[in-house]
C-alpha cells in the first residue's frame, strides 16, 4: 500500500463510516480493486476505525462530555437521563459483543470470501433504508432499553460487510418509532466502545506476536496518511449525516446502494 492508495481508502472510511452505505463494504471493495489484502489490510483497516472513532469524539464531545458528567451524580433517587442513556449504550454493546467473542472468525472469513456478499449486503442495505423512508410509525422521544437492545441486533448483524451499520441502525431505529436527531447522536455514540475494543485487542495482538509481524505490507506514513485523511473526513460525514437523518432523507443512499450492490453482482458473474 502506497500514500495515495492510503489517502483514498482513508477518505472513504471516512465517509463511509457515517453514511449509510457500509464502509466495511466499501474497503473491501477498494482493497479487491487496489491489491490490498492480508495483515496489511487489517492493520490499516483498524487504524482507519480508529481514526473515525476519534471524528465522533470532535463532533459530538458535549454529548460525551454531558454523559460522563451525569454517569457519576448519584443525587435523588433512580438514575438520571445520562445514566439512562449510558445503561442504553451498555445494552446496544451486547449483541456485537456476542458476535465477537463466538463468531470472529466466522465474521473474518465471509470478508474474505469476495465482493459477492458485498453486492448482496447493499442491496439488504437499500431495502432496509426504503422500508424506513416509507414506513411512519408513532414517534417516541426518547430511546428505550428494549429498543436499544434492537437496535445493537441490527449493529450485530451490520458487523457483514456491504451491511451498513449507520445505515442500518439508524433504519431499525426509525422503524420503531425513535426521534430522528437522538437517534442519529446514539447511533453514532453506540459504536464506539466496540471499535476500540476491536482496536485495543488487535494492539495487543500485535505486540504479543510482534509490531512487524502486525504491520507487515504497510508502512508508518501510509498508516499516517490514512489515519488523518479518516478523520477529517469522518468529522465532516458525521455532521452531514446528523442533518441528513433530521431531514429523512436516507432514501436517496438507498439509491446508491442498490445500484452499487447490482454492479458488484453482475462484477461476479462475468
Amino acid at each position: 500500500m502506497d500514500v495515495i492508495d492510503a489517502l483514498l481508502m482513508g477518505l472513504l472510511q471516512g465517509l463511509t463510516e457515517y453514511l449509510p452505505v457500509s464502509s466495511s463494504g466499501h474497503l473491501a471493495i477498494a482493497s479487491h480493486f487496489f491489491g490490498i489484502e492480508g495483515e496489511a489490510n487489517l492493520t490499516f483497516t483498524v487504524a482507519v476505525h480508529v481514526a473515525t472513532v476519534f471524528s465522533t469524539l470532535v463532533i459530538l464531545w458535549k454529548d460525551i462530555v454531558w454523559i460522563f458528567k451525569g454517569l457519576f451524580d448519584f443525587k435523588g433517587p433512580g438514575m438520571n437521563e445520562s445514566q439512562r442513556y449510558a445503561l442504553n449504550i451498555l445494552v446496544s454493546m451486547i449483541p456485537v459483543g456476542i458476535v465477537g467473542v463466538f463468531f470472529k472468525d466466522y465474521v473474518e472469513m465471509i470478508f474474505g470470501s469476495g465482493l459477492l456478499i458485498v453486492g448482496i449486503c447493499l442491496l439488504l442495505t437499500a431495502l432496509l433504508l426504503t422500508f424506513s423512508y416509507y414506513a411512519r410509525p408513532r414517534q417516541k422521544e426518547n430511546i428505550s432499553l428494549r429498543d436499544a437492545f434492537i437496535i445493537g441486533l441490527s449493529q450485530a448483524c451490520a458487523v457483514l460487510p456491504g451491511l451498513s451499520r449507520s445505515g442500518t441502525t439508524i433504519a431499525t431505529g426509525l422503524l420503531l418509532g425513535n426521534n430522528k436527531a437522538k437517534l442519529a447522536q446514539f447511533s453514532f455514540l453506540m459504536v464506539m466502545p466496540p471499535i476500540l475494543e476491536e482496536a485495543i485487542l488487535d494492539v495487543a495482538k500485535g505486540v504479543t506476536h510482534g509490531v512487524e509481524a502486525a504491520s507487515a505490507g504497510i508502512g508508518m506514513w501510509p498508516l499516517v496518511v490514512g489515519f488523518v485523511a479518516a478523520f477529517v473526513s469522518g468529522c465532516l460525514a458525521c455532521k452531514w449525516m446528523i442533518n441528513i437523518v433530521k431531514k429523512g432523507k436516507l432514501v436517496y443512499f438507498a439509491v446508491y446502494c442498490a445500484v452499487v450492490g447490482v454492479a458488484l453482482i453482475v462484477h461476479h458473474c462475468l
